[in-house]
């Protein structure tokens, strides 16, 4: 029934198009950021709430066209991890690989409770903790039973978040215009609400993470990158529009189910009851989705390391990297355990800052080494040398000093770990 995983015989099957790629990516994205955090961003930024997402947008944009020209040269699943090994070597793919594992697998964790919250909300429940453990289960159960049904769930969850979120903007029309949104007056807020906010961001990077379960990767992949970062971005601009103008942004920084309120406010608690459950649909693909695409990315890492290679076995009745699936899960319920979503949250950040400056860099050095012909080229350059990624690694590492000094210390604290892992694996 199972087998040890080997290339030329078992693997996972390409059942992916453009189209579910670039779903996938915005229903991580949709799903992990708005529903969670628009009001925590809103409660530091003001007004100004909707510059913050344009930054955290620009940011992201940056990296995203290195990882779309790279992930048209390598299409392995492990993604980060191949990018960073056929440049800078197998140690420092590692603790890229690490750190990418542990953003995706605490962000998991972020959004659960971020789903519980709204879940509890709607029902009544006070146990936050269980409510999110529930749902991780759950979608562990559906990640096990294969790609393809995991991904009909998905294309009709993030259908249903989109709605969802353009139900907010249609709600909050007769409003638009009612308030100054050109209020900076808290620019240190805003900067510190962006560092947050890119949080909500996190999900087009994971895409790289399908490419062996992708037609045609080298081709798809980049597209579906670019595609759902920029449905993304110009959604939640719209949202956060819509919010601030139905309730002040301090009001909504103290709100545990921030959309929810928006409708109940508009149009009472039916409205504020249908956000809750649509907020419930998003947040929980965004757990699916995470759970995927980290697991993939243990089962593409784990066949570089002899002591690891039991996580790269292949399922042959799902063709699905269970063994690889159930310690996603384990690791993503430590993290869920923390309890504080917000600390959650910036803790991810701190470890995407990092890759994704691990990333232009990558993209830099791949410029002047010998490789597959890239099949997307990202723009502006000075010959060889791609401006956008010299951007790119800037403006992440200045991402990083909005960071709470906590914040920085526990990520550093990982990294630390992430070489010490590596120097036991490799014994």
């Amino acid at each position: 029934m199972i087998k040890k995983h080997r290339r030329k015989a078992i693997t996972l099957r390409r059942d992916l198009g453009l189209f579910e790629a670039t779903i996938a990516g915005v229903g991580i994205i949709v799903g992990a950021g708005i529903y969670v955090l628009i009001g925590a961003a809103a409660g530091h930024a003001g007004n100004g709430v909707w510059i913050s997402f344009l930054i955290a947008a620009f940011v992201a944009m940056l990296t995203g066209l290195s990882y779309a020209e790279l992930s048209s040269i390598y299409d392995e699943d492990s993604g980060e991890y191949s990018y960073v090994k056929h440049t800078f070597g197998k140690k420092f793919a590692f603790i890229v690989g690490y750190l990418v594992l542990m953003a995706g697998i605490i962000g998991a964790a972020a959004v659960s409770l971020g789903f519980a919250g709204y879940f509890n909300a709607m029902f009544g429940f006070n146990n936050i903790i269980i409510t999110a453990l529930g749902a991780i289960l759950f979608f562990t159960l559906l990640n096990l039973k294969g790609i393809k049904q995991s991904m009909r769930v998905n294309s009709f969850l993030t259908v249903v978040s989109i709605l969802g979120l353009l139900f907010i903007i249609f709600l909050a029309l007769p409003r638009l215009g009612s308030i100054n949104y050109m209020d900076f007056s808290s620019i240190p807020g805003i900067l510190k609400a962006s560092s947050l906010i890119f949080f909500a961001y996190l999900g087009f990077d994971s895409v790289v993470q399908l490419s062996e379960e992708t037609r045609n990767p080298r081709k798809n992949i980049p597209k579906a990158l670019l595609l759902a970062l920029g449905i993304s971005t110009l959604i939640y601009i719209l949202v956060a529009f819509a919010s601030i103008s139905v309730i002040s942004p301090e009001v909504l920084g103290q709100s545990k189910s921030p959309l929810a309120d928006v409708a109940t406010v508009i149009m009472g608690s039916k409205a504020g009851l249908l956000l809750a459950v649509i907020a419930i649909l998003s947040t929980s693909n965004t757990i699916l989705l995470e759970l995927i695409a980290m697991s993939r990315l243990i089962y593409g890492m784990s066949q570089s390391y002899k002591k690891l290679n039991f996580l790269s076995t292949v399922n042959k009745l799902t063709n699905t990297p269970h063994f690889a699936i159930i310690a996603t899960s384990i690791f993503v319920v430590l993290f869920m355990l923390i309890g504080e979503i917000e600390t959650v949250a910036e803790i991810t950040n701190f470890s995407v800052f990092i890759i994704f400056a691990a990333i232009n860099l990558a993209l830099i050095k791949s410029r002047y080494i010998k490789h597959k012909k890239e099949m997307f080229h990202e723009p502006l350059n000075i010959r060889k040398f791609p401006v956008m990624a010299l951007l790119g690694l800037i403006t992440t590492l200045l991402m990083i000093v909005n960071l709470e000094l906590n914040v920085i210390l526990l990520g550093s604290g990982l990294i630390l770990f992430g070489f010490i892992l590596y120097k036991i694996i490799e014994k």
